[in-house]
């Protein structure tokens, strides 16, 4: 079964990817958490787009996936799992406890070092939320984001296994946690205790600076909570964005691709 799973990776990722893309699409247009500001027409094209340019460049640049990376790390028994002789679902769990906290840690990198927040500019510069911003990211950050992935997976020795649910979970949360969805009030108040919700990572995506320098998970809410970076504050009514990007032309994909090398002016 293990080694049927791995064989199908790609199958299984992208197929879910797209189940859930629809499902929450269908949620958003069924039962939106608000009005949107900014029309899917302008957006979901190019938002869209770019996962299909990043996954190009990918495969262009990592000869191994994660997962086929992982095989080779598991098999010489390379990082700190595999040292330490720990298998089967403790492993799995501790693997995806890691990268999660790894994404977290890496995602405050990327907005305190100039250099790298010229990148992850790209995502904050969506001027609305919904299931694509989840997927907007810029090529050279995806690179970025894929290489310490790899340097994860080899100090610690996760498995192929883990790795696969794991880029499940991060598509996935990504796509759930910046959708245009409704969840009852009471529901997300316990929800968001583990997970992070829309709701929450809502007030991350604000334009003003101590709001966007908040609330980093896109999986369990703990670490934002661990670290001091959780915003409790519920705004539905944010300003979204960045104060630099407010033209609509920047909802293109040749703009969103120079938005990392345009100086801002204050």
């Amino acid at each position: 079964m293990e080694l049927l799973l791995l064989n199908q990776s790609n199958y299984i990722r992208i197929g879910i990817f797209l189940l859930l893309l629809i499902l929450l699409i269908i949620w958003e247009i069924i039962k939106p958490d608000h009005k949107l500001s900014v029309s899917r027409k302008e957006r979901w094209i190019s938002n869209l787009m770019v996962v299909f340019l990043n996954n190009i460049i990918l495969r262009i640049i990592f000869p191994y996936s994660a997962i086929l990376f992982s095989d080779i790390v598991i098999e010489n028994k390379w990082g700190l799992l595999q040292i330490y002789n720990i298998n089967g679902y403790i492993s799995i769990i501790l693997g995806i406890l890691v990268l999660d906290f790894i994404i977290y840690l890496q995602h405050v990198v990327f907005h305190s070092i100039p250099l790298l927040w010229k990148l992850h500019r790209m995502h904050h510069a969506d001027l609305e939320l919904d299931v694509t911003s989840g997927t907007r990211f810029h090529p050279i950050e995806i690179i970025i984001s894929m290489g310490i992935k790899f340097g994860a997976i080899l100090l610690f020795g996760i498995n192929p296994i883990t790795v696969l649910l794991f880029e499940i979970i991060l598509n996935g949360m990504a796509m759930f946690n910046h959708s245009n969805i409704y969840i009852n009030p009471i529901v997300n108040k316990y929800l968001k205790y583990l997970f992070v919700t829309p709701s929450m990572h809502r007030i991350h995506h604000s334009i003003k600076i101590s709001e966007h320098n908040t609330n980093y998970g896109f999986n369990l809410s703990l670490w934002d909570r661990l670290m001091g970076t959780y915003n409790e504050s519920f705004k539905n009514k944010l300003i979204l964005g960045l104060p630099n990007f407010r033209d609509l032309k920047y909802s293109k994909l040749h703009f969103m691709l120079i938005i990392p090398f345009i100086e801002e002016t204050e």
